[in-house]
């Protein structure tokens, strides 16, 4: 969010590449994980660790796709975004930062109600994203030489808000590993933002584009 509001090429560069970095450890929990249930053959609560560790690294990784996703789209316009736009912008960010932070608290914790909240939180971020999607397109409509750059904001609002989808994901893994039940029924929505584009089914994890 910092690299979209100052549009700082070098530090979206580096953020970019920094999604390596993210990808290696990726690839070297899950080893840890395919090694320890090979060797140890776990059961019960250690089994259920293990399998939402896997699951959460996954989300995580997802996470750094789609920051890397905002990064690429900074240098393709000259155009800063107005300000009413990034303080939307803002606003969902810290939400979704906000409930990332708390999800690993949870886990770090395993406190199961925590967890809870933070599943229940991903009303409040597709809130966040339809008001900065209405905005956005608001924006578009008032002049056409505002759509290019309101396209890319289209698309970093979908990132942000596809972010809160993971940590969502991350708290059913965190609670599930932590008292054995799944979460059922459909997640909280705050409206139907159908029209936008195509949701998972009921009951499939979200997935992010590379």
């Amino acid at each position: 969010m910092t690299v979209l509001a100052h549009r700082d090429l070098d530090c979206a560069a580096r953020q970019i590449e920094l999604d390596r970095v993210i990808d290696s450890r990726q690839r070297q929990i899950e080893t840890k994980i395919i090694e320890t249930m090979a060797r140890r053959q776990p059961f019960a609560v250690d089994l259920r660790e293990l399998v939402s560790a896997f699951h959460i690294v996954s989300d995580l990784e997802r996470v750094g796709d789609l920051a890397k996703n905002i990064c690429k789209r900074i240098g393709i316009t000259d155009m800063p975004p107005p300000s009413k736009l990034l303080r939307g912008s803002g606003r969902l960010s810290v939400q979704v930062q906000t409930q990332l932070r708390l999800v690993l608290e949870s886990y770090a914790e395993r406190d199961s109600a925590k967890a809870l909240s933070v599943w229940s939180s991903d009303k409040a971020i597709d809130a966040a994203h339809g008001s900065l999607l209405r905005e956005v397109l608001t924006h578009m409509m008032e002049d056409p030489r505002n759509i290019v750059l309101c396209a890319h904001l289209l698309f970093c609002s979908k990132n942000l808000e596809r972010m809160g989808d993971h940590v969502t994901n991350i708290a059913e893994s965190v609670y599930y590993m932590i008292t054995g039940n799944r979460l059922n029924g459909d997640r909280p929505k705050a409206e139907d933002l159908s029209f936008l584009g195509p949701r998972p089914a009921n009951g499939q994890r979200y997935g992010a584009t590379r």
